[in-house]
């Protein structure tokens, strides 16, 4: 299939933080390759911020979700499928593969309708093309074999694209104990996923062992009294109290980034190389950050993610390396890494 003479394309990819990160280079090679081409994209309304304004993009359809839910949200969510029916796309490309996904882009009235052949829930019935994919590839990989299947390939020898807002400076740094245009290291210690994240304690022992360069903890916590746990002479807390333009632009700003594996870790990726990826049993060639200049941490290893192919099959996903623990002596280790990049970056700086 080739959009060749297509004048207007539906991307379809609601959620979550990473996986739109993950979709930004296939957008950029589809414009690329065809940069008269409309293109809007239904995204969730809490990631609407990551689109809005994009110079690939002619509209942002907001999906909320959250107000779809339950009886009442049956009638706001006919009233969002009446606006989205007058679309009506050349072509849709459902990079969620989900059953709702793909009943967005039939929905969409759109004449032809896209898909991976790694979707579920029954999604692939709704679609007019089913372009085979590798699951055991990178998320960005696999997107990008879509958009090349509509005849928009990456160009040899170029990276991919991601393009993102500037953010918005965090209000009151100096209350929450960053001073305005002090260096500083990020850290986003706290996941969905099970397994992922790291305690309370170990990011303070992390904190501790980086004084007295400031580190500023984000994300987003259930532990009670998360913030209050986390006081320290170098500790600026912004946990529960950042909003995704704030965690970008404190992204931007940061002289080193790390991130347990979490959508803040691909958005980081996107950012900048200057971040170390923490995987419990995750396999980093797969979910991992793709920037190739960034860094992981697995097993008690850290390699720059260019050096992922040759790392041998020690890195694969391993439910026996699920959790740190307590005792786990590792946490010194990265925070004397990230000083030793954080103090390289400066002096290049």
């Amino acid at each position: 299939m080739d959009l060749s003479g297509t004048e207007s394309v539906l991307i379809i990819k609601p959620s979550s933080l990473g996986d739109v990160v993950q979709t930004l280079p296939a957008l950029g090679v589809l414009k690329g390759q065809f940069p008269e081409l409309k293109v809007r994209w239904v995204v969730n309304t809490e990631w609407a911020p990551l689109l809005e304004g994009h110079p690939h993009l002619v509209g942002v359809v907001r999906f909320p979700r959250g107000e779809c839910r339950g009886v009442r949200g049956w009638s706001r969510s006919a009233g969002w499928a009446r606006g989205l029916r007058s679309l009506q796309p050349d072509v849709a490309l459902d990079f969620q593969g989900l059953l709702r996904s793909a009943l967005m882009a039939r929905g969409s009235r759109a004449r032809r309708i896209v898909g991976m052949s790694d979707a579920r829930e029954g999604a692939g019935m709704f679609y007019h093309e089913t372009v085979r994919v590798d699951r055991r590839r990178h998320a960005v990989d696999r997107y990008l074999a879509v958009a090349a299947q509509v005849g928009a390939s990456l160009p040899e020898g170029e990276e991919p694209e991601f393009i993102l807002p500037a953010g918005n400076e965090p209000g009151e740094l100096e209350r929450r104990g960053l001073k305005p245009g002090e260096d500083y290291v990020l850290l986003h210690p706290f996941a969905r996923g099970r397994g992922k994240s790291l305690s309370v304690a170990q990011v303070r022992r992390f904190c501790e062992a980086l004084r007295p360069r400031t580190v500023v903890v984000v994300g987003t916590s259930g532990e009670p009294d998360v913030t209050q746990n986390l006081c320290g002479e170098n500790i600026c807390s912004m946990v529960n109290a950042t909003e995704l333009g704030e965690l970008i632009w404190l992204m931007r700003h940061a002289g080193f980034t790390v991130s347990v594996d979490s959508g803040p870790m691909h958005l980081a990726s996107a950012l900048t190389g200057r971040l170390l990826g923490i995987h419990t049993w995750t396999d980093p060639r797969r979910v991992g950050p793709y920037n190739p200049r960034s860094w992981i941490w697995k097993g008690g290893q850290i390699l720059r993610v260019d050096e992922l192919a040759e790392s041998g099959r020690d890195l694969e996903e391993s439910r026996e390396t699920r959790e740190f623990t307590v005792k786990d002596a590792h946490i010194e280790a990265m925070a004397a890494f990230v000083a030793e990049q954080d103090a390289s970056g400066q002096t290049r700086g």
